[in-house]
């Protein structure tokens, strides 16, 4: 638990907030907050679709006047001929989030290309997508002409966090936050590569993912800010990461997953 009153201060290059987001009403503002302040995406939308060929519409958040009316579009029969459909459902035996291909609006036909981009404003999209079994979530990202299209910068920052978007957005359509709170404790005591950490170890990656700052876990389980470092670092190897959303990362892949 992060000491009382501690303030929790999140990085500029940091997708904390969305994730310790997952499961509480507030999760689609806090989302599109954080994915404006990484790459500046003005919009995203969240569908669903199963290997039956349902659709719907599960999050529509942002600067898209008409996006309660895409989104609608979109399930009810758009999804249909959606250009990416197919790499959506060659990717049901890929456990982790995939990276959707960019296509031209001139790759959509005139009625999908009418309504999803010349009467929405939309200039460019990104897009990401992860089956949990029988249910694929499928992330959009966009951007509206007023913004212009992304950045190649905007766009590396999108590769790098659309995993653990996808994960994060995942897990939030399949749980509420206290539940999550204790399959994370679970994670740690029965699940490698987790479970193969050292207590201490398991304690530092415990604060980390709730968002505190190296010094506020040295406060928190009562050691140095040198152990803490010292223990972060060790954790990491054995993960075989280097940064803090490859930590998420690992811990949402295997939320996503039906806990025993």
């Amino acid at each position: 638990m992060r000491p009382h009153g501690a303030p929790q201060a999140f990085a500029a290059g940091d997708i904390t907030p969305a994730v310790l987001a997952i499961g509480r009403p507030n999760f689609p503002n806090i989302l599109i907050e954080t994915l404006r302040r990484q790459a500046d995406v003005g919009h995203c939308m969240v569908f669903s679709l199963t290997r039956k060929g349902a659709a719907s519409c599960l999050l529509d958040a942002g600067n898209i006047a008409i996006g309660s009316d895409l989104g609608a579009a979109y399930a009810g029969q758009f999804h249909a001929s959606d250009p990416n459909r197919d790499a959506l459902f060659e990717g049901q035996a890929q456990p982790a989030p995939i990276l959707l291909p960019a296509f031209a609006p001139r790759m959509y036909d005139a009625r999908y290309r009418k309504i999803f981009f010349q009467d929405s404003g939309i200039v460019d999209k990104f897009a990401t997508a992860i089956w949990v079994e029988d249910t694929c979530f499928y992330v959009n990202f966009y951007r509206i002409a007023a913004q212009g299209r992304f950045s190649p910068a905007q766009l590396e920052r999108l590769r790098t966090i659309a995993p653990t978007i996808g994960a994060s957005v995942a897990r939030h359509f399949q749980t509420t936050a206290p539940r999550t709170e204790q399959d994370i404790a679970t994670l740690f005591a029965t699940r490698p590569p987790l479970s193969d950490l050292t207590a201490r170890e398991q304690d530092v990656c415990r604060g980390i993912l709730a968002g505190l700052s190296s010094e506020a876990i040295s406060q928190e389980i009562g050691i140095s800010l040198h152990s803490t470092l010292t223990y972060r670092k060790r954790a990491y190897e054995k993960l075989g990461i280097s940064a803090q959303n490859e930590l998420f990362a690992i811990v949402l892949r295997l939320l996503t997953r039906r806990l025993n």
